[in-house]
């Protein structure tokens, strides 16, 4: 049962949290992956293996995409997705905004998500066609209805030092026309900020499935809306999203649609 789904979710999440927590400021012997701007830490890997181990001792069947260790085999189209760490340079560095993030899918629909904040103690929750909460409270998007009044949040996700980066168009475009920018470090984070109504819309390129899995059901579930750039439906692998009240979200294409 999708229930049963949630509270295994949600006990991952909270274990990894706490792994998280008891490790941040210690020696995390952090490194680059492919390229420089891009980090792994040894509490990446300990909290994925952690989550591991929990689906595993209870479904041990299913399929598990997590951020640092690829995909196991699984059975029946299900499959859960994994960021064991969302925003491991902010966790480097010791700024605390991060977070665990654990989605659940059924042959491709997302079925669950969570997303946990162990520094602030919140966990964000959905589970599709019942709405979001945060900490057993209803989550809802918020009511703002132009861009002018809007607070956005975006992201820089890792790239080559050598290579232009090609969200900088867009944010020099919305900081002409939004009310105010931010840039928290943490794709999954900035989807519950904008389920919870406290952002009002997010857009980010080249992220991947376990970035904002969980994250992006959250939203909707909230009352928001999600697409890629052009207006088409999400693709959780598709390298790009929008998320919104709703009632920005045009407009926000309208800024979005030619770096497409």
């Amino acid at each position: 049962m999708i229930s049963d789904r949630l509270a295994i979710a949600e006990d991952a999440a909270r274990l990894a949290g706490a792994l998280l927590r008891d490790r941040l400021g210690t020696d995390l012997h952090a490194r680059a992956k492919d390229i420089s701007t891009n980090l792994v830490t040894e509490a990446d890997t300990a909290s994925e293996t952690l989550i591991r181990q929990v689906i595993a001792s209870e479904l041990p069947e299913e399929a598990v995409l997590g951020e640092e260790q690829g995909e196991g085999a699984g059975l029946g189209g299900r499959r859960w997705i994994v960021d064991p760490l969302d925003g491991t340079t902010n966790y480097a560095h010791g700024y605390r905004c991060f977070c665990v993030s654990i989605a659940y899918e059924e042959d491709g629909v997302l079925q669950l998500g969570v997303v946990y904040d162990p520094m602030a103690g919140e966990m964000f929750r959905a589970r599709r066609g019942k709405g979001a909460d945060c900490n057993g409270r209803a989550l809802q998007v918020s009511d703002c209805r132009h861009l002018r009044d809007a607070l956005l949040v975006t992201g820089f996700p890792a790239h080559d030092v050598s290579k232009p980066l090609a969200n900088l168009g867009p944010f020099a475009d919305f900081m002409r026309q939004a009310q105010a920018l931010r840039r928290d470090g943490s794709a999954a984070l900035d989807l519950c900020y904008v389920a919870a109504g406290r952002m009002d819309g997010f857009w980010e390129p080249g992220l991947h499935a376990w970035d904002i899995a969980a994250g992006a059901l959250i939203v909707e579930e909230a009352g928001g809306r999600t697409s890629d750039y052009r207006g088409g439906p999400l693709v959780i692998d598709g390298e790009q999203i929008v998320a919104s009240n709703g009632r920005i979200h045009d407009d926000m294409l309208g800024i979005l649609r030619p770096h497409a």
